[in-house]
């Protein structure tokens, strides 16, 4: 290890943390250094792409500071049993990697995780090193995000609140039983404690700049986590209720899907094939229903297949829900309250905004509403609009078809 050079360790362990899903940079505040304070921003234009909510793209560094491991988790390519190169930075390389690439224009922050070596502690403190060098040593104002360890000691942790825009500790698997048998080392109840414990931080914090300027800030963008699909055998509504009880309990900014991936030389106690990448996109979609559009837990994993437990994977669990609750329609955009709305498929949250709004002035006509929507087909069979009422699609038996979308067949050579 100590004869590879710092190019060899980025294409180690860049790649070892292409796992990990939980990497975004939105909700922190910001910052930037107008004014000759400081280098970096958390602004501007987007090797990992992340997303904040206007949809700009962001570009962080995403490495691990070592893909060694003490653990053994059956699931993880890093695990201690792997036959995998082994690589580890040290905290001084990584940030003269950040720094370097930043002054590149090639990122605007760094997302940093890594596995555990020696202890949870030495590895946390070798974390945080990374994260407060940035900050006290370089002026880094740039957007940081720290993976942190649920056993290393609660300062330390807190430290990294300090330094970083957001800190995330992972659940690993939707349930205990799945976590026991996958990750015996990894406890449920220490990893939801540190989860506890870092939501009481970030909530006193913020408490605490409310009467005084000068109080720190404390992980402006939150914290979030990430579960991994299909490892085991928990079931989509399993994973929905997982996820909206981790939301009411520790006020997570997000929940992060990944469908598990096999790896080479796995367990045999892991499945022998990855789950289809669209149960993660309906699982994230899921998601959102739960954040932006009001429905409850239990509504969205109504929209599980009863016998399963899975969502169908050939239509979105929005409308799922709404064929398998066909009395909650049509509904009315000339009259109906805006929950309502959010329930009609095909009608996202602007669409919705937008037609509260109009209809102050004159009532809609399902054109009116068309001009809204990508597909005014999905959106026909589930409202009432001047001039429209959808009389015969209504009570079909066969509406399914009607509105799930078509299926198409890509061009290998397209243009």
């Amino acid at each position: 290890m100590a004869q590879l050079d710092v190019r060899e360790k980025l294409g180690i362990l860049a790649d070892a943390a292409k796992y990990d899903a939980s990497c975004a940079s939105s909700g922190t505040t910001k910052r930037n250094s107008a004014g000759g304070k400081g280098i970096g921003s958390t602004e501007g234009m987007g090797i990992c792409h992340a997303y904040a909510p206007d949809g700009r793209c962001i570009s962080l560094l995403k490495i691990l500071l070592t893909n060694s491991c003490i653990f053994d988790c059956h699931y993880c390519i890093n695990r201690k049993s792997s036959n995998v190169r082994r690589a580890r930075f040290t905290a001084q390389e990584v940030v003269a990697l950040t720094m370097s690439f930043y002054k590149r224009n090639y990122i605007e922050g760094l997302f940093l995780s890594s596995g555990i070596i020696r202890s949870p502690d030495y590895t946390m403190e070798q974390i945080v090193e990374v994260a407060r060098s940035l900050r006290e040593d370089h002026q880094f104002r740039g957007y940081i995000h720290l993976k942190t360890i649920p056993d290393a000691d609660l300062e330390l942790v807190r430290l990294a609140g300090l330094h970083a825009d957001r800190v995330s500790i992972n659940v690993e698997l939707p349930t205990v039983p799945g976590l026991t048998r996958l990750a015996p080392e990894k406890s449920a109840t220490r990893i939801e404690g540190a989860m506890r414990d870092m939501k009481t931080a970030i909530v006193d914090t913020a408490d605490a700049r409310k009467r005084y300027r000068s109080a720190p800030r404390f992980a402006p963008a939150g914290q979030s986590t990430q579960m991994i699909v299909g490892a085991d055998a928990a079931t989509d509504r399993d994973i929905v209720t997982k996820a909206a009880t981790l939301y009411h309990r520790f006020s997570l900014r997000r929940v992060y899907y990944s469908a598990f991936s096999p790896i080479p030389e796995a367990s045999a106690v892991l499945p022998l094939q990855r789950p289809p990448l669209m149960r993660e996109h309906r699982l994230y979609q899921s998601d959102w229903l739960m954040r932006f559009y009001d429905y409850a837990p239990g509504e969205v994993a109504a929209a599980a297949d009863p016998a399963t437990g899975m969502m169908p994977l050939d239509i979105d669990p929005k409308l799922a829900w709404a064929l398998k609750f066909r009395e909650r329609f049509p509904v009315d955009v000339n009259r109906a309250p805006r929950e309502d709305l959010l329930r009609v498929p095909g009608l996202g949250v602007k669409a919705v905004n937008s037609i509260l709004k109009a209809r102050k002035w004159r009532r809609l006509a399902l054109d009116d509403v068309g001009r809204l929507t990508v597909s005014v087909a999905k959106v026909r069979p589930f409202i009432v609009a001047e001039g429209w009422r959808p009389v015969m699609l209504t009570d079909r038996a066969d509406l399914k078809p009607l509105v799930a979308p078509k299926r198409e067949q890509l061009e290998l050579f397209a243009a």
